[in-house]
């Protein structure tokens, strides 16, 4: 079973998005409401069984029994009597959202750590329509329960053979920027790809963006830091308004709309070179690494523009797509090997950004080599490769692995400029 979602942009009236907003905060009180009756039930059974704290106890009947979901589903039909405006709300977002809840909670169970939190005004920003008997787009509108037609930028349409299972609304930029994504399914399996013909190592940094097992560079995303001089004067204005007045509203709607343009941008750069990438290989192999942790450092703000994770969760599905394979490989050590003959040279220090090797006199860029030997972890798991030729034996030559492809002479930077590549090799 093959599951995709598609996002589409679309454009309601002011009524249907004075709706969808009004709908949002119901959901959001819904989901307050039974993350409180499922802390509460904790709280009541917190104490020991012979004795009660110095403080206090919160007591319930031990005959309650504990708010599951299909427990607190069945409770919506008692709520929606004394509260009209759950009514209001189709009936399956409302279910949708016990079940966003208790996912929550299953989540939370399975990591141990990060209890789920109430939402406060405009935390929640989407609801979902998890089932639909046809295809609610038709043209350039999409038909929604209780809610009407919707016009829609339908840039590309939806595939033979595949049906819409749900749509979820998703608001953006204090919800004045809405979204559709239309989850649609087949009855197809699609296999993971194989590793076949040629192979690169990518090498993720702040001085390049990223440095391929080719010498190819791509220059340092930096869009978060192009616009924050701009960011803080909108941020500034809007501290000096008085909160909640409409001159404060239309101050935050602004801060809202740049940091969505940033992340846009953001994203549409990953997109952009990730098929780059897919276009020069057919084996794409990077690092393992925690960039959670990296970006908590004296370099967060770097990390965080950057957008690593992101930036690899969508290689991953772009390589998928596109039928290349894609692997994780260790990332300890990358920098201190030599690539040439596989000597470790030692741990070098942030600002050290040439590989010399005092074994065999191999120099080149530090993230350059360490794109070598990144490549050349993920084929010995694939293929046997003698590292010190950099070829493949005879014995496991892969289709096309000399393939030279279009883009290995083009350098990249951030805003799409191409200049020529300094070396290759």
């Amino acid at each position: 079973m093959l599951t995709i979602n598609y996002t589409y942009r679309i454009y309601p009236t002011a009524e249907q998005q004075a709706l969808m907003l009004e709908w949002l905060e119901t959901c959001r009180h819904l989901y307050n409401r039974c993350l409180r009756d499922l802390k509460d039930w904790i709280a009541s059974r917190k104490c020991s069984l012979d004795s009660c704290s110095l403080n206090r106890e919160y007591i319930m009947s031990p005959d309650l029994p504990f708010p599951s979901y299909l427990e607190q589903k069945r409770q919506l039909t008692q709520w929606k009597k004394e509260d009209p405006r759950y009514k209001d709300v189709h009936s399956q977002v409302t279910q949708d959202v016990v079940k966003r809840l208790h996912n929550t909670w299953e989540a939370f169970k399975n990591r141990g750590f990060g209890f789920p939190r109430y939402k406060k005004y405009g935390r929640y920003q989407s609801f979902l329509f998890p089932q639909f008997k046809e295809n609610p787009i038709a043209g350039n509108q999409i038909k929604l329960p209780k809610i009407g037609k919707v016009t829609i930028n339908c840039h590309r349409p939806i595939p033979e053979g595949f049906k819409v299972k749900g749509v979820r609304i998703v608001a953006r930029a204090r919800g004045t920027i809405w979204y559709a994504v239309v989850t649609i399914q087949s009855d197809v399996n699609v296999p993971d790809p194989l590793p076949f013909g040629r192979g690169i190592g990518i090498d993720i940094g702040l001085e390049w963006f990223l440095v391929t097992s080719d010498n190819f560079r791509v220059g340092p995303a930096q869009f978060f830091r192009e616009l924050q001089s701009r960011l803080k004067v909108l941020q500034r204005r809007a501290s000096r308004k008085v909160k909640r007045s409409k001159n404060w509203e239309k101050a935050q709607l602004k801060v809202a709309r740049l940091h969505h343009q940033i992340a846009n941008t953001r994203k549409n750069f990953h997109f952009q070179t990730s098929h780059l990438l897919c276009d020069m290989a057919d084996m794409i192999f990077v690092e393992d690494i925690n960039f959670k942790m990296t970006s908590s450092g004296f370099l967060g703000k770097q990390m965080l523009d950057g957008g690593f994770g992101q930036f690899r969760d969508l290689l991953s599905w772009v390589c998928w797509k596109r039928g290349k394979y894609f692997a994780q490989v260790d990332h300890k050590y990358t920098s201190q090997i030599c690539p040439e003959c596989g000597t470790h040279t030692g741990k070098k220090e942030l600002q050290e950004r040439v590989h010399v090797c005092d074994e065999c006199g191999y120099q080149t860029t530090r993230d350059h080599a360490s794109g070598r030997v990144i490549l050349q972890r993920g084929l010995s798991n694939v293929v046997p490769m003698d590292c010190r030729e950099g070829k493949l034996p005879s014995n496991g030559v892969l289709s096309g692995v000399l393939y030279l492809d279009k883009c290995r002479s083009r350098n990249v930077n951030s805003r799409g400029l191409e200049a020529s590549i300094l070396s290759v090799g």
